[in-house]
């Protein structure tokens, strides 16, 4: 079954076969060694100096250490669409004072959107969602971090679950404090080990808030992870060893710069077929480069429609939450080519006779 969904996404066997590499110990020497590979590694990904950290979790895991180990005061969450609503759902779980700013189905989270926020002073934290995998709604997380850089005091999150990897995100120049993604998406990898860069200014901010949980807790697991290169908690080897080697291939095989632009390569022509026979969800000039979000513009039955690719071999995805049915969604990322898009796109006009 070839995975067209926004994830997880189809492993490479070789990815695989590392993850079956014989145990270590998780407080030896060994494992501090792959960890600074890893983080070395990731650092040239992520575009940042910042300290590295993993969680044996979803990206959710890590997106929960973020707002509530680093809101002081209170925290305002930019959402466009559910994995948005999903970190205010986490403020809202933990006890913080947690608003929420909605742009409409299809629409970004502008730069003036924020700024109005913050120009309150209310707020020392705010998250935002780089690619929503809902609607697949990329924000302009460069022209945002612009704003944020006038406000010292406020934490920069980034959900980029579902982008890194996939397409270059500035860390450190866009000002991101806090940088969070998975492995089952552009990575590369199954499910179940989660990646952050942390600034020192979100560190230190942690440190001032109480608490923090423990699993979750952001200052435990920087201060091991700094020290140490090491957790406070078991971490999953298996996928550590299988980020290292995936990592490498990324870096030194394709090359970043030769990624990306295969990934744009496969938006551009996702959107040119979907604009031919259905319209785009995303407004345009902020779609996605990782997954496109097809409104349903003829009406067709999509439950049918998936049935009858599974059958092929093929899985895409139903729209998302209150889409479903009204949206389906073709994600075009990881090791995805463009002849493998193509021979989908085919199936999927032979299934429903488009002209």
């Amino acid at each position: 079954m070839k995975l067209h969904i926004p994830g997880p996404v189809d492993v490479a066997p070789d990815v695989l076969e590392k993850m079956a590499t014989p145990m270590i110990g998780h407080r030896t020497k060994e494992i501090s060694n792959l960890q600074k590979s890893i983080s070395e590694k990731v650092k040239k990904l992520f575009f940042t100096n910042n300290q590295i950290i993993l969680s044996t979790s979803s990206g959710s895991g890590l997106m929960e250490m973020a707002i509530r180990s680093c809101t002081k005061n209170a925290a305002a969450v930019f959402s466009v669409g559910s994995f948005g609503d999903r970190w205010y759902k986490m403020g809202k779980a933990n006890g913080l004072n947690v608003d929420v700013f909605r742009a409409e189905p299809g629409k970004p989270t502008t730069p003036e959107i924020v700024e109005e926020a913050l120009k309150t002073g209310k707020y020392d934290l705010i998250t935002v969602t780089h690619n929503e995998t809902s609607t697949a709604v990329m924000n302009p997380v460069d022209k945002i971090g612009e704003v944020v850089k006038k406000y010292p005091d406020v934490v920069f999150c980034i959900d980029a679950v579902s982008s890194m990897g996939g397409v270059k995100i500035d860390t450190d120049n866009w000002g991101i404090d806090i940088c969070i993604t998975s492995t089952q998406k552009c990575v590369g990898l199954p499910p179940g080990l989660s990646i952050a860069s942390v600034s020192e200014k979100a560190y230190n901010r942690a440190n001032e808030v109480k608490n923090r949980g423990l699993y979750f807790d952001l200052v435990e697991v920087y201060k091991m992870a700094a020290e140490k290169n090491q957790y406070p908690s078991t971490p999953s080897i298996s996928h550590m060893f299988a980020l290292d080697y995936q990592l490498s291939k990324i870096l030194d095989k394709e090359g970043l710069e030769n990624r990306f632009a295969r990934h744009h390569e496969l938006a551009v022509y996702m959107r040119e077929w979907t604009n031919k026979y259905f319209k785009v969800f995303a407004e345009p000039g902020y779609e996605s480069q990782t997954l496109t979000t097809i409104e349903n513009t003829r009406g067709i039955d999509v439950g049918k429609l998936i049935k009858e690719l599974e059958k092929e071999g093929h899985l895409i995805g139903n729209g998302y939450g209150d889409l479903k049915d009204k949206t389906f969604r073709i994600a075009h990322m990881n090791e995805r080519t463009l002849d493998e898009l193509k021979e989908l796109l085919c199936l999927i006009e032979q299934k429903l006779d488009l002209k």
